[in-house]
């Protein structure tokens, strides 16, 4: 567990992000992360729970149709 302090930056607050948890979170300075509330708490994440959802349906369609998008790719 990290304790991160919310400090006031200018009319706004922040949140320093240490080095080991931009590298947890596959971050770096500029990246957009994604705050999500789930039953559990909240999740910080640098993926787009929606395209993450979106890019496990296209998987599954490609799985399910492997012999089709074969025949469309020649």
């Amino acid at each position: 567990m990290m304790t991160l302090e919310i400090k006031a930056i200018g009319d706004s607050v922040g949140v320093t992000l240490p080095p080991e948890v931009l590298a947890l979170l596959q971050a770096k300075a500029g990246d957009r992360l994604h705050l999500t509330e789930t039953p559990e708490g909240i999740l910080l994440s640098a993926q787009s729970p929606e395209l993450t959802r979106q890019m496990e349906v296209a998987e599954t369609i490609m799985q399910e149709d492997r012999e089709v998008l074969r025949e469309l790719a020649k």
